[in-house]
């Protein structure tokens, strides 16, 4: 299977509170045929929407630090329904959490191929 047919269809929640990435971040999914879900740029939005559609999103794009507070909970949420996330920043591991150290972390400014590639890396099997 290529990557796009991959892709196709992923539905992706995004977190991010910084309009121009969030909407960045979005064109960027829509280009590789996922289905953005969002974007929520409060943790609130974002944990509101897990607990009304648990299985609404096949994984997410968190960043870091949403409206200066942590994305700790959503991940947590993340994890506990078993579903796949990447972390978004601007800085480096330092940032996260500890239990978090060995997530995938997107890179502010990133690229269309790094999103691709993070993706790709993060679908089970």
């Amino acid at each position: 299977m290529d990557q796009e047919s991959r892709l196709s269809g992923l539905r992706v929640l995004v977190l991010e509170d910084e309009a121009l990435l969030a909407m960045l971040l979005e064109d960027v999914l829509d280009d590789f045929g996922c289905v953005v879900i969002g974007p929520f740029s409060q943790n609130d939005e974002a944990l509101a929407f897990l607990a009304a559609e648990p299985g609404g999103c096949d994984m997410a794009i968190l960043d870091v630090n949403v409206a200066g507070h942590r994305s700790d909970a959503v991940a947590a949420v993340m994890d506990q329904l078993g579903l796949p996330f990447v972390f978004s920043t601007g800085y480096d591991e330092s940032g996260l959490d500890e239990r978090w150290r060995d997530k995938p972390c997107l890179r502010k400014p990133f690229r269309p191929a790094d999103v691709e590639q993070l993706l790709l890396d993060s679908l089970p099997g």
